[in-house]
């Protein structure tokens, strides 16, 4: 395994998968591990926020990375503390100066986002204003490397299935792995590790299992990341947004093969 991977998923943490008695094909006795799912709703000061379906590792960074994705946090925003209550199902994450998110709560739409993903219309506002770093380059030959890094990760998914994943990559190296019910909760989760550690990440690669929507687009430039690969497919409107903000988007990665749609001066085919 990569020895950059610093965050990775933790398959025998208990509270994420539970087993569950049931028949195979054959009518044979059958015990299958399944991924945990529990609401929890975010607050941000005072204000609900939204509640979303999670499989419940990493809430703080869940949390703060959707804030932020919806620009409802800034870099110059003091968060003085984040507060899990999983009894309560609620994370609130509390500022030291009120936020503007009361007219961002009037703008909400409701996404293509597995489990609940929300995202505001006045996003693409900040979305306009982000310039990705063109000078960054993926190299064809690291794609089956990193590739290969990341099946062969030991992850909730290998485990038991029914769960998306985003993985930060420095290179051909990933060196941060989430995962989470929704594919929209994973990339915050990335976010949230960002803001917390105070990353540059405008040379890196962001890998992720789920499709690449609009909704993924955004983020993923909202992180300023440039290059954006999943082993699925492209929606008509990723793939609009990503050459809009000259993203390089690749799909159907598996192997040596993939399709890149947009940002295509980044790719060095050697």
């Amino acid at each position: 395994m990569s020895d950059k991977l610093t965050i990775k998923p933790d398959t025998k943490d208990k509270r994420l998968t539970r087993n569950i008695d049931g028949l195979n094909e054959l009518g044979e006795p059958f015990t299958q591990t399944v991924v945990m799912e529990r609401p929890l709703t975010i607050f941000l000061n005072n204000q609900e926020i939204v509640t979303s379906m999670t499989v419940g590792d990493h809430p703080e960074w869940m949390a703060v990375g959707f804030l932020v994705n919806q620009g409802m946090i800034s870099e110059s925003d003091d968060i003085i503390s984040v507060d899990v209550d999983w009894e309560s199902e609620v994370v609130v994450v509390r500022t030291s100066n009120k936020t503007n998110y009361e007219e961002k709560l009037k703008k909400k739409i409701r996404t293509s986002g597995c489990a609940v993903g929300t995202i505001f219309a006045d996003v693409m506002d900040i979305f306009d204003s982000i310039k990705l770093d063109r000078t960054t380059k993926f190299h064809t030959s690291w794609l089956t490397e990193l590739l290969k890094k990341i099946n062969t990760q030991p992850s909730l998914y290998l485990k038991a299935g029914a769960i998306h994943a985003c993985v930060l990559c420095d290179k051909h190296e990933p060196i941060i792995y989430v995962e989470d019910v929704g594919r929209h909760n994973a990339i915050d989760k990335i976010a949230g590790w960002i803001w917390y550690n105070k990353k540059d990440v405008s040379k890196m690669i962001l890998y992720t299992t789920g499709r690449l929507t609009s909704e993924m687009v955004i983020k993923t430039v909202q992180m300023k990341i440039p290059i954006l690969i999943s082993r699925s497919g492209f929606t008509a409107a990723g793939v609009e947004l990503a050459k809009k903000s000259d993203l390089t988007l690749i799909g159907r990665a598996k192997g040596k093969r993939f399709i890149a749609l947009s940002g295509l001066n980044r790719i060095i085919y050697d």
